[in-house]
């Protein structure tokens, strides 16, 4: 008695493997300051949030947020100006092309 191997079988079997060798970002260490020993918020019933008054932020809160933004803009505009090469990559890089151009020469 001969046992068929079914490929898709197998396949699946490999991608669940797979996916569990998957690592993922350390969302706790992305917490806002204060966030871990902030009380838990208040539980309210269903239809008072339905039916309540549209939430609005507070010009102290919208200042805060504003001001997030403005410094995550600025660290942004920051790291695109940053030189990720390492150092002595243009003087190395000149010195090859002219290797190069020698070799060429001959």
């Amino acid at each position: 008695m001969a046992v068929r191997f079914h490929h898709p079988l197998l396949c699946a079997a490999v991608i669940a493997a797979l996916t569990g060798c998957t690592q993922f970002p350390e969302l706790d260490a992305r917490q806002t300051p204060g966030v871990a020993d902030a009380p838990y918020p208040d539980l309210l019933p269903l239809d008072a949030l339905l039916n309540g008054a549209v939430p609005r932020a507070t010009p102290g809160e919208a200042a805060v947020v504003e001001g997030r933004v403005a410094a995550l803009k600025a660290r942004a505009s920051r790291l695109q100006r940053v030189d990720i090469a390492p150092r002595g990559v243009d003087g190395r890089l000149a010195r090859l092309r002219q290797k190069a151009a020698a070799l060429r020469a001959k």
